[in-house]
């Protein structure tokens, strides 16, 4: 098989979800050290290890077949890329902020004012939708403190959990654009390699949103049970040695559990038992 080429982020937390994606797909990626090209271990892939401003034009120049990276980066960098899948971790959002004292409380105040923001394109097209005009002050790192320094009086920057945020005494003023870890490669690009490789992704990135569930349950109130849960087909079912008792066993979506198990309990089930799915192949 042709070795696929699949561009990574080095370092951070993101990098370090990738991997392990990869892992749980059986492609391992070997102690990297210092090198920016590592070959797979038991699987025809070679990983090129980047700094992640520079994911999206390794894929769209074709020097990488497919990259894992940051939604934010990608529209930032505004290369023709497809998203191929989304991956459900490196969730942020692109938010403006102002210093906790700033008179700054509504995104239309920051109108003739000065933002540094590590992504000026996409700050830029935030403006032009609200026609808004502002001085965009580029940067390259250490966002946080440029208001206390004087240089802004509000910055554009990925925000996770807020803590950045206060620790360099900012507030969020306004989120305009929601992200996580994607898949991208050039549109329409496909290879029998990369098909083998969104296969295997497929199966992990299906069972990360499945849980299996078996559970006892009073045998007259199976159909109702069935209406809630299809399952991937239908439930397994079988006969327990006390009549007018089966165990079911099943598949739901992770978001829905708590209030399937609610309705489940509601309906006579016990014995809940929740097991994580390793892989899952539809």
């Amino acid at each position: 098989m042709t070795v696929l080429r699949v561009a990574l982020q080095r370092k951070g937390r993101l990098a370090e979800d990738s991997f392990r994606l990869l892992a749980e797909a059986g492609i391992g990626i070997p102690g990297i050290g210092e090198r920016l090209r590592v070959p797979a271990v038991g699987y025809p892939l070679e990983a090129y290890l980047l700094r992640d401003d520079d994911i999206p034009l390794y894929v769209a120049n074709g020097v990488a077949d497919i990259g894992i990276v940051g939604e934010n980066v990608v529209q930032e960098a505004a290369f023709p890329l497809e998203v191929v899948r989304r991956l459900g971790f490196g969730r942020c959002r692109l938010s403006l902020a102002v210093p906790k004292d700033s008179p700054i409380h509504s995104v239309s105040e920051v109108a003739g004012k000065r933002i540094a923001t590590g992504y000026p394109n996409l700050t830029r097209r935030f403006l032009e939708q609200l026609h808004l005009q502002a001085t965009i002050q580029p940067l390259h790192g250490s966002t946080e403190i440029a208001p206390s320094l004087g240089l802004a009086d509000a910055i554009v920057d990925i925000v996770a959990t807020g803590s950045t945020l206060l620790l360099h005494g900012l507030r969020e003023v306004y989120a305009f654009l929601h992200s996580e870890a994607v898949l991208v490669r050039r549109p329409g690009e496909t290879s029998p390699a990369l098909e083998d490789f969104l296969f295997r992704i497929d199966g992990v990135l299906a069972a990360r949103r499945q849980k299996y569930i078996l559970f006892n349950l009073p045998e007259h109130v199976l159909q109702e049970v069935v209406a809630l849960l299809p399952g991937l087909k239908s439930p397994t079912v079988m006969p327990l040695v006390e009549k007018g008792w089966i165990s079911v066993h099943t598949v739901v979506e992770e978001d829905r559990f708590w209030e399937v198990a609610q309705r489940l309990q509601g309906l006579g089930a016990q014995g809940i038992l929740v097991l994580d799915i390793e892989k899952l192949i539809r």
